[in-house]
Parts: C-alpha cells; sequence; structure tokens
C-alpha cells in the first residue's frame, strides 16, 4: 500500500479459517487499550480509529471475511474509505450542485435559442468551480488521513499474522 486512493479496495487471502479470522478480530477489538476500535457482525467488519484520535477526514476500514473457493483458508475483501456521514455530505453537495447546474443550463441555453439575455449562465463556471473545490477537498482529506488508513492495515495485518 504505497498510494493510496480515495475509497481504495484491496483483497487478501489468508491461511486462516473464515471463522478464526473473525475470533482474532473480535479479540484484538476487545484487548483493553486497542489502538482500533471497531465491530464483527456476522462476516462484516468495520474498523476505526478511537473517537479521541478521530478528526473529520479519519477513514474508517470496511471488511469482509469469506471462506476461500478453494476451501482453504480465508479471502478478506477491504474497502478504505471516510466516515458515512462525511462520504454523504459530499455525495449531497456534487448532487445539488449537479441539479442547479442542470436546471441553469437548461433555463439559460432556451433563453438563448430564443435570442433573450441568458446571465444566469455565468452560474455554470461558478458551479464547475465548486466541483473543483470539493475534489481538491476530498485529496485534501485522502492526505490527511493516509497515515491513519496505514493505522488501519497495519492492526488488521498484526492480528492476523500467523502464530
Amino acid at each position: 500500500m504505497t498510494a493510496i486512493e480515495i475509497r481504495p479496495r484491496f483483497q487478501q487471502e489468508i491461511p486462516l479459517s473464515a471463522e478464526e479470522t473473525l475470533a482474532r478480530l473480535r479479540t484484538a477489538l476487545k484487548e483493553p487499550g486497542s489502538p482500533i476500535i471497531g465491530f464483527v457482525a456476522d462476516h462484516h467488519v468495520t474498523l476505526k480509529i478511537p473517537y479521541e484520535k478521530q478528526h473529520f477526514w479519519s477513514p474508517q476500514l470496511a471488511l469482509e471475511v469469506e471462506a476461500h473457493e478453494s476451501g482453504q483458508g480465508a479471502l478478506i475483501r477491504g474497502l478504505f474509505g471516510p466516515q458515512p456521514s462525511v462520504w454523504l455530505m459530499f455525495m449531497f453537495m456534487y448532487s445539488v450542485i449537479g441539479v442547479i447546474c442542470l436546471f441553469v443550463a437548461i433555463t439559460g441555453f432556451s433563453q438563448v435559442s430564443l435570442g433573450i439575455p441568458a446571465p444566469v449562465l455565468w452560474v455554470l463556471p461558478v458551479g464547475a468551480g465548486l466541483a473543483i473545490f470539493l475534489y481538491l477537498s476530498a485529496k485534501t482529506g485522502e492526505r490527511l488521513g493516509r497515515d491513519e488508513m496505514h493505522q488501519l492495515k497495519g492492526f488488521l495485518d498484526d492480528t492476523l499474522t500467523y502464530k
């Protein structure tokens, strides 16, 4: 994991069974002073930074643990991402900007086709600027959460080290 992108995914095959993998993760999360918090529900695991150390850009790691097709070991599918509230906020803001730009474009280009001046079209470059600002904000958040992503992955690797 050298380059981390927004919401990167990974797959990892391990020789432990799915049940043993989940048991190790449950045990590690319940240990006092664990550097990571989280929960295990069925074959889904969520790992997070402790609440007192979290900031707005703190990531979380969602894992799906399933038995490997060969019957030997387990397959872990992981997805790094922001807290759900942060992800929802960004998607909502992109949607609002998109809808506003759509209506402005329809209205403005209709006015232009009718030969009416359409100063409302100045909203389109402003909307594009806001979308670029949101993208750059997400990239900044990615950089601010990079060390925590490595901490989450390190916890997973340390917990599943073959003993």
